[in-house]
């Protein structure tokens, strides 16, 4: 008999298992097929999807997470009307694990589901899918009532990274949720259109200063020179997690300008800015910073102390 035949018998051996009067040993038989990581098990593992027990459910669920095609995610998707919300949560959290693909093909048809939280963990699920035919629904679904609907839904535009998107995502840029606008300024950071760029700039004025901290980080990837200045503002958020992002931008941008506003900034009482500004001016090498920087050397923080002196040895003081 060949390997594949007796490959085939153990998988079917070890679905026998479901059967089984007892739920802990339905559990025992999906967690053996979930360890085989052969694919075969797949059907059976659907199976078990619609067990009358739920912790069964729920193991299935997660079983299925190391498994990925079409037939795993039209189980998982099954499973997101289940009547118990832990079994639920087993297969949203499953499908966003999907990277074929063809899953895709089991999940698009959801796309409009009335249901919030399969709407959602559908969107999930397909973001990383990278499928274009889920921008049309995902762009309606800014629309929805539910802010984690538009989240995700931003979420899916952004990793489709397509300028025609560039509308929507401005409009979630100015979304009544926090999450949802800091979400769409990072899905920003693909495009290097001007019409991006003013939204990230206008997003460094937003009043929730982790929209801001998102609009500062992004700045680097979708802005240029002339948001140098908007940045260097930004140097004087009153959230240090801000200026941490500002500073990291400018460093990218290679706006030496800001050198000097940046190097006072080793005097802030936290470690993870003077890292950063450390490592900034050490890319930046401009001679005047060198003495906050010298201030420094003997940081207590290690990971202070390493940038500085690195940061030293770039501006030749050894």
């Amino acid at each position: 008999m060949t390997a594949l035949f007796e490959d085939f018998d153990e998988i079917g051996e070890l679905a026998e298992a479901l059967d089984d009067p007892s739920p802990g040993g339905r559990i025992m038989a999906v967690i053996e097929l979930a360890d085989s990581a052969d694919p075969a098990a797949i059907p059976h593992l659907a199976r078990a999807i619609a067990d009358d027990a739920p912790g069964v459910r729920k193991q299935a669920a997660q079983a299925l997470t190391d498994f990925d095609g079409p037939e795993t995610a039209a189980a998982l998707v099954t499973a997101l009307t289940d009547g118990d919300p832990t079994v639920v949560q087993a297969a949203a959290i499953s499908l966003t694990e999907l990277k074929d693909p063809a899953s895709g093909d089991a999940i698009l048809p959801h796309l409009g589901a009335t249901d919030t939280v399969k709407l959602r963990a559908c969107l999930a699920g397909i973001k990383e899918l990278r499928r274009p035919e889920a921008m049309g629904p995902a762009i309606k679904a800014l629309q929805h009532a539910d802010a984690g609907v538009r989240i995700e839904a931003v979420g899916v535009i952004g990793w489709l990274q397509d300028e025609g998107s560039l509308p929507a995502l401005r409009d979630a840029a100015r979304d009544g949720d926090t999450q949802v606008r800091r979400t769409a300024l990072a899905a920003l950071g693909f495009s290097r259109s001007e019409h991006a760029e003013a939204t990230l700039i206008k997003g460094l004025e937003d009043p929730e200063w982790i929209v801001r901290e998102a609009a500062a980080e992004t700045l680097a990837k979708a802005g240029d020179e002339t948001c140098v200045p908007m940045l260097r503002a930004a140097l004087g958020d009153e959230y240090w997690q801000v200026r941490v992002k500002a500073v990291r931008s400018l460093g990218k941008l290679n706006a030496t300008e800001a050198a000097i506003e940046i190097a006072p900034m080793m005097d802030v009482p936290v470690p993870n800015l003077r890292k950063e500004c450390a490592a900034v001016l050490g890319e930046m090498a401009v001679s005047e910073t060198l003495p906050f920087l010298e201030k420094y050397k003997d940081d207590p923080d290690p990971d202070v102390r390493k940038n500085v002196r690195w940061a030293l040895g770039k501006l030749g003081v050894q």
